[in-house]
């Protein structure tokens, strides 16, 4: 006689990944990277600025990634916010909750970020940057902290590019602080928090001068890819990187060096 011992199937683990939008973008490679890891993703973007980009991508390269997701297994949640609205990210953490049913990680990797300097930066844009990349994260991290959970995983894409992009460089320098500090205070209900400097990544925005300066500077004689943040990132987010938190990880092929 024989007795079944089949075992229940693992909860799928679920992730809100924002800064979807265009194919090139880092969050698409962190989204097929979790999806391929058996994650459930809530994807958050906003149509009106991939849009308003020289670069531009929108809602069509969303829905071949959306496809991509789904015949790896996933369930995929799709939300468009304006996250310079204080309002959106109570309600982009609502919605995906509604969706997937729960959260365990928390990735960051949207940003506002127009080229400007110390003297041609506008009080408008220095605010809008700040809303969007500094205000929206740390509202992000609150929704996501008040859930009820023994564990967690925050992870935010961060940058040292600064000058002649003073506003979204300054606003990147204040994001760093607000993980670091949702790494000491979540610690002990075992949620880490960490920011990945992924380096010179061509997400659609450089010009082939750029792209040949930056990849003379480069030891590895090229440029990263969203797929070599991913890496950096499905880790981090893994139960194997329990003891990873409060950190500023610059994984950027040396360019750095």
């Amino acid at each position: 006689m024989s007795v079944r011992t089949d075992s229940p199937e693992p909860r799928r683990r679920t992730a809100l990944i924002t800064g979807v939008g265009r194919a090139a973008s880092i969050a698409h490679g962190i989204a097929v990277a979790l999806a391929e890891d058996g994650w459930d993703l809530a994807l958050l973007g906003w149509r009106s600025y991939d849009e308003s980009t020289s670069y531009g991508g929108g809602v069509g390269d969303v829905d071949d990634l959306e496809r991509r997701l789904r015949s790896l297994g996933a369930r995929v949640a799709r939300i468009d916010g304006d996250l310079a609205d204080p309002d959106v990210p109570e309600a982009v953490v609502s919605r995906a909750l509604r969706e997937l049913g729960t959260l365990d990680a928390l990735v960051l990797s949207h940003s506002q970020s127009i080229d400007s300097s110390i003297s041609d930066t506008t009080v408008e844009s220095f605010d809008r940057h700040f809303a969007v990349n500094v205000r929206a994260a740390w509202l992000l991290i609150r929704e996501f902290a008040a859930l009820e959970r023994t564990s967690g995983r925050i992870v935010a894409l961060t940058s040292d590019h600064v000058v002649h992009n003073l506003p979204y460089g300054a606003s990147k320098g204040a994001l760093d602080r607000v993980v670091l500090a949702a790494a000491g205070e979540l610690a002990a209900r075992g949620i880490t928090a960490n920011l990945v400097n992924p380096g010179p990544i061509d997400t659609g925005w450089m010009d082939d001068g750029t792209r040949r300066a930056l990849v003379a500077e480069q030891p590895t004689g090229r440029l990263g890819t969203p797929a070599d943040a991913a890496r950096l990132v499905r880790f981090l987010v893994s139960d194997e990187a329990a003891w990873v938190t409060g950190q500023l990880i610059t994984s950027d092929g040396g360019f750095s060096a």
